[in-house]
């Protein structure tokens, strides 16, 4: 890839008045980062509505898509159309006929979960569902960690000017910053970078995914399912986030601010 893509197409964020709670009440302007509703249906069929930040909207809906386990690879969403109405944003999205199957019977399931006592069973097997184990990556060389933080910075265009933003990013084996996506939502942050990699074909086992966020188990079961092989924090994962990466052989490091990067997964056995 000849050039790093850490763009993003969303609007300037609108600046707000404010008054400081002090004595001076001193007045100022500061700007906000935007949100809008998104909501998605797959071959007519109204899936979900959710709140994202404006910009990278079809990186978001693919990776989404791929990460919540409606689609396998790419190829099987056959068209998408993006559209505002009303200050929202609507995404309708068409998919292959297996994709649309599998849809099928996991609503179906879903819905099958309202009246009975064991209930609890189906909607469990879906928020801890099997994968697929990953094989397993080279972990990245120690040096690649230095003066990350004031890289990912320098890159973070939308939080540098309005802050309340996660982002996440995509490291080549060299340790270049590939890919940036920002989103109030940390999950929807890496929803994005997955489409972008998808998109752009670039293979995510290689490298490393880094999300400025802690780590918790349904960005693990994002990353195994989109065939990510090392995942980097910046804040603490969670246990079970642990137990998973380790079940499932994604490398799985925390960079804490002041300190040397720790390795959860794989375990070290000594």
């Amino acid at each position: 890839m000849s050039a790093q893509d850490h763009t993003n197409t969303s609007q300037q964020p609108e600046c707000y008045q404010y008054q400081e709670v002090s004595d001076n009440q001193n007045t100022g302007q500061f700007p906000l980062a935007a949100e809008t509703a998104l909501a998605i249906s797959y071959n007519g069929i109204s899936h979900a509505v959710m709140m994202v930040s404006p910009g990278d909207v079809e990186d978001f809906v693919l990776g989404f898509s791929l990460s919540n386990g409606i689609i396998d690879v790419a190829t099987q969403i056959h068209d998408m159309v993006v559209s505002e109405s009303d200050g929202a944003c609507l995404a309708d999205v068409t998919l292959s006929n297996k994709a649309l199957w599998t849809l099928k019977q996991s609503r179906r399931q879903l819905a099958g979960t309202s009246s009975c006592g064991i209930c609890g069973v189906a909607a469990l097997e879906q928020a801890l569902p099997a994968l697929n184990p990953l094989t397993p990556a080279p972990l990245p060389a120690p040096e690649l960690f230095l003066a990350l933080r004031s890289k990912i910075t320098a890159v973070q265009q939308q939080a540098r000017s309005s802050g309340a933003m996660h982002a996440a990013l995509y490291l080549d084996s060299d340790g270049h910053i590939q890919l940036c996506r920002e989103d109030i939502g940390r999950h929807n942050a890496l929803d994005k970078l997955i489409g972008a990699l998808l998109s752009k074909q670039l293979n995510p086992h290689t490298g490393m995914v880094v999300l400025t966020s802690r780590g918790s188990l349904e960005l693990v079961q994002k990353a195994v399912r989109a065939k990510v092989g090392t995942l980097v924090t910046l804040a603490a994962p969670t246990a079970l986030s642990v137990d998973w990466a380790r079940r499932y052989n994604l490398n799985l490091l925390h960079l804490p601010r002041q300190s040397a990067p720790r390795l959860y997964s794989p375990a070290n056995d000594k």
